[in-house]
């Protein structure tokens, strides 16, 4: 019998990452492949002339594809502020 091991994954909901095409907020992540992926909702900008369709701001990428904005620990102590924040609203 062998176990195997999930590695940890590099970032957590709500932690605000960048990417090539800007920045985002993770909402959430999957393991799939050998790599993590996660749910990137960028900034929503003016509202186009036609309309929005749905979920045009939100993009799956790989973990290798995204760098965080803040170093790790920092990371951690944002998220558990946005958290507090979005209780007091």
């Amino acid at each position: 019998m062998s176990a195997s091991v999930l590695p940890v994954p590099k970032f957590c909901k709500g932690q605000i990452v960048s990417f090539v095409g800007g920045e985002g907020v993770i909402k959430n992540y999957r393991f799939e492949s050998n790599i993590w992926e996660y749910l990137v909702e960028m900034p929503m900008g003016a509202k186009p002339e036609m309309g929005r369709v749905g979920y045009e701001t939100m993009i799956w990428l790989s973990e290798v594809d995204i760098s965080s904005l803040v170093n790790h620990f920092s990371g951690k102590m944002l998220y558990l502020q946005q958290k507090r924040l979005a209780k007091a609203c």
